[in-house]
């Protein structure tokens, strides 16, 4: 659930801090308070559209920040797909706005706006004049049924999965129609680039070998010298080199070794010395000679590094990739050598390919159209007790034109809210009103198999009062059981029902205009719910009726 909003330096707010409740949170104000603002800073930070003009006048920078509880196993589950782990069980999505960039950050880590919204599907459902009309899109009306359809999912999964390999084969016959001539066109380069590999030789042992010894030829010079030097200074005909001056320190030593115990270890420790010496130098020696080569070896080596330097170029980056390669094109070869054979296998492949898609799409159309019967009464249930009076609801299935990764199912809404009028599209008779009823109807069909813990309703009281007014909040609480709703609202008989009811109001202090929200106690909610009722005139009369509004709302929770 949204624990807390936290907005700073946005449109005409400040700085605006809200903890939320569970159940049904209620924001009630005065029009032009800036009630949108408040929620239009939520979408804000879950990936929405960001002007420079969104930030107070004079700031040159703004936040908004989301903490989240996460509880639900199934949500926990959907966020570590998405490599977001709960700290503590709270997510913290922030969006820190400047100028005309932003940067995102879930739990302190930046992120791109595609995974705020990937995140945000999981953890939060805003419903608004948009979302309701939506609804008049039938495309949308299948991913309803899916919703609710939960035994589905299983072979959705699979259908998905046999279309990808549908499509895969239909592509592979599709791209392998080709004419005679170009085919042996096609044959003719593969068998040029496949001898061309072959006769080259390669292994990636001598791919190894060939750069080392070019390495050390080209540097052999350099390096040689550097040795000689270095042997002159140990064993050289110079009388004044290493060896020759410690032979001369041996035979001092020697001369002393019959008089002195100590001097005998000595001794010992300069034989070892001038071994290791010795030994050393003809090390040194056999390694100078090793560097030496002729022309003509340089040539060869040379020559060779070039070709597979050259193989590289056209086949690969590595020894490993050309081979790799002239594999895949003896393969290719293969096919186009016995092509009559490979046709034949891609459609048999495409045949068995299309019977288990269409296999599948019948069980998941079966599944759907027996889950379709349940939720179309559950639907019209939910549209009786929103005061549609005469309505007739119907899930109607029709067959797609050609298989989609969705199955074979067109699925569209059609009602009759008038007795005696036969039912059409939703999109054709339902106005604004209507269509908000009908989603607060299809999200508490939902709100059962809805794994999503919040739930936002901007404009759902759009164009009703009265009884329908009252019927609309008896539905917004029976969904704040189960989830938690934050809502705003105009009409009274909605904002009695709350379990946190919330005030937003528009100030000036020191001519700048401010937009605060702070929740309300007992009392104060019902001098709201007076105020929504009674204008700008609020007497006694309209307070008692606020009160007992508030009781009565109490005892339908």
């Amino acid at each position: 659930m949204l624990q807390n909003l936290h907005v700073k330096n946005l449109a005409l707010i400040d700085e605006v801090e809200v903890d939320f409740a569970e159940g049904l949170n209620i924001l009630t104000g005065e029009t032009g308070a800036g009630k949108s603002i408040v929620l239009g800073s939520v979408s804000l930070a879950l990936g929405g559209r960001y002007s420079a003009d969104m930030l107070r006048k004079g700031t040159d920078a703004g936040l908004v920040e989301l903490t989240f509880s996460v509880n639900s196993p199934e949500t926990i589950r959907k966020l570590e797909e998405l490599e977001i782990h709960p700290d503590d069980g709270q997510i913290i999505i922030s969006r820190k706005l400047t100028g005309s960039r932003s940067v995102s950050r879930i739990n302190g880590e930046t992120v791109t706006a595609s995974k705020i919204r990937e995140v945000a599907s999981a953890l939060i459902d805003i419903h608004g004049q948009h979302e309701h009309q939506s609804l008049l899109y039938k495309k949308n009306h299948l991913a309803i049924l899916d919703a609710f359809a939960k035994d589905a999912d299983g072979v959705k999964k699979q259908v998905q999965e046999a279309y990808r390999t549908y499509r895969a084969v239909q592509k592979e016959l599709n791209e392998a129609d080709t004419d005679e001539a170009q085919r042996l066109k096609e044959i003719s380069f593969l068998e040029f680039e496949i001898e061309e590999i072959q006769n080259a030789g390669l292994s990636e042992e001598e791919d190894l070998e060939i750069e080392e010894t070019y390495r050390k030829m080209v540097s052999g010079k350099r390096i040689a010298e550097s040795l000689e030097e270095a042997y002159a200074y140990l064993a050289g005909e110079n009388q004044e080199n290493a060896g020759e001056l410690l032979g001369r320190a041996v035979r001092a030593i020697a001369d002393a070794t019959g008089y002195d115990k100590h001097t005998e270890e000595l001794y010992g420790q300069i034989m070892e010395v001038e071994s290791l010496l010795g030994d050393f130098s003809r090390e040194l020696r056999d390694y100078t000679d090793s560097l030496s080569f002729s022309p003509e070896a340089f040539y060869e080596v040379e020559s060779r590094l070039n070709d597979i330097n050259h193989l590289k170029s056209k086949y690969g980056n590595t020894v490993t990739e050309i081979l790799e390669y002239c594999e895949k094109q003896q393969q290719r070869l293969q096919i186009l050598q016995d092509y009559d054979h490979y046709l034949d296998t891609l459609k048999v492949r495409l045949k068995d390919a299309e019977d288990k898609l269409g296999e599948l799409c019948e069980k998941l159309s079966r599944i759907r159209q027996k889950e379709a019967k349940k939720l179309q009464e559950k639907i019209r249930e939910g549209l009786l007790d929103l005061n549609f009076l005469e309505v007739q609801f119907e899930i109607r299935f029709t067959r797609t034109q050609d298989y989609t990764a969705e199955g074979t199912d067109d699925v569209e809404f059609m009602i009759s809210m008038n007795p005696g009028q036969p039912q059409k599209p939703l999109a054709e008779v339902a106005s604004g009103g209507e269509l908000s009823r009908i989603m607060l109807a299809i999200k508490s069909v939902l709100a059962d198999k809805d794994e999503i813990e919040t739930l936002i309703f901007d404009e759902i009281d759009v164009g009703i009062s009265g009884r329908t007014a009252q019927k609309v909040s008896e539905k917004m609480g029976v969904i704040g059981r189960k989830h938690q709703v934050i809502c705003i609202t105009h009409l009274a008989q909605i904002a009695a029902m709350a379990d946190a009811h919330y005030a937003i109001e528009k100030k000036v202090e020191n001519h700048v205009t401010k937009t605060s929200i702070s929740r309300l106690d007992e009392e104060a909610s019902v001098r709201e719910l007076a105020r929504i009722l009674g204008g700008a005139q609020i007497t006694d009369a309209v307070l008692r009726n606020a009160e007992e509004m508030k009781n009565l709302a109490s005892g339908l929770k």
